[in-house]
């Protein structure tokens, strides 16, 4: 037996621990704190969502779309029903998809506010915590005012949106929009320049733009390593080609390039709200489509870009009520199989950041 063989001890890493973001496993192995290999085990939070898909109607699936990401819900529920509308041939409503956009962007914010406050509490930041939970609430707000629900919202239709903007909603916004980039300033001053959180974070688990387009990675985490992609720039959907956003980037792909990359697309994410605020056009919500609906025989793949990567719904209809195979491509599930090579070599302290910088949720994990 070698040394180090004789040393190494294995340790789990959840899934009850509270860093891990849910009810995720990671068998470690090390040598002394030095990280040799880890393992992911998922499957905790399993409920067979795509096999209940067979069993419910097109429009009672809805619902199950909160529970994928669901500190994203609204885009979830936007990619379902792209992928059914896909099928049907529906016509959108113009207001319907300027009101779906404005709920994807404020989605993402949200999303992207509990990553920051989780990591920052991952780090020991209790107070940064508690500032983007503060944000988060009045976007949770905004979404009561039009749907009556803060989480799991069940806001999208087959053919455009269950509920117009109520009168109080755009001035709410306007104010959220307006005071948000005192927050920025406000949450950089405590946190990101902060010389522990840099320690912490600065050439932490690099993750390099071969590795992370060979494993799969979407959203903020590749472009955090230098790969200028996005769903709503390069394979455009709903009415995203008539706003002006940047795709931002980073280049070292380290820890504190996937926290700080969060940061610059919610200054996006208030452009595009802005627009859609200002350009929002006058008419129905809802376009014309049958209150008993049968979907043409066929199959459908459509993908948008939630908060942590490609969502892509896989649709199969065999010209019945109800899907006869729905597959959910989760990015989370592709983001966390890089994991284990990110986690080698590094101290168990360093594994926390590391698996915080991923922003892993397990509803999209565990489906």
């Amino acid at each position: 037996m070698t040394t180090a063989s004789i040393h190494e001890i294995t340790l789990n890493l959840g899934p009850q621990h509270p860093s891990t973001h849910g009810v995720y496993r990671s068998i470690l192995r090390l040598v002394g704190e030095t990280v040799t290999s880890a393992e992911n085990i998922i499957g905790y939070l399993h409920r067979g969502m795509e096999k209940l898909a067979e069993s419910r109607t097109f429009t009672q699936f809805i619902p199950y779309t909160d529970r994928i990401d669901y500190l994203s819900p609204m885009i979830c529920n936007h990619g379902y029903c792209c992928a059914v509308e896909t099928l049907l041939g529906v016509e959108i409503p113009e207001r319907a998809d300027y009101l779906r956009v404005l709920m994807d962007e404020l989605s993402r914010i949200a999303a992207h506010l509990v990553f920051l406050g989780t990591m920052a509490i991952d780090l020991s930041s209790t107070t940064g915590w508690m500032y983007c939970y503060r944000e988060r609430e009045k976007i949770l707000d905004l979404f009561e005012m039009v749907t009556g629900s803060r989480m799991t919202v069940s806001y999208m239709r087959i053919g455009g949106v269950s509920a117009d903007l109520t009168d109080e909603f755009e001035p709410a916004c306007r104010k959220f929009i307006a005071d948000f980039p005192a927050f920025i300033e406000e949450f950089n001053n405590l946190l990101t320049g902060n010389e522990i959180f840099l320690a912490r974070t600065v050439n932490i688990g690099a993750l390099g733009a071969e590795k992370a387009i060979a494993f799969g990675v979407t959203g903020p985490n590749l472009r955090a390593s230098g790969v200028k992609f996005d769903i709503r720039r390069f394979e455009p959907y709903s009415v995203y080609d008539r706003f002006d956003f940047d795709i931002p980037i980073r280049t070292k792909g380290d820890s504190f390039d996937r926290f700080i990359i969060r940061i610059d697309e919610m200054v996006q994410s208030i452009r595009i709200i802005e627009q859609a605020l200002n350009g929002m056009p006058e008419g129905p919500i809802m376009g014309k489509v049958p209150k008993l609906l049968k979907v043409p025989q066929g199959e459908s793949y459509f993908v948008v870009e939630s908060s942590k990567g490609a969502l892509g719904y896989y649709l199969v209809s065999d010209g019945g009520t109800k899907p006869y195979r729905l597959h959910i491509r989760g990015p989370s599930f592709l983001n966390i199989g890089v994991f284990p090579e990110m986690a080698a070599g590094w101290k168990i302290q360093d594994i926390i950041a590391i698996l915080a910088s991923l922003d892993p949720v397990l509803g999209e994990i565990d489906r």
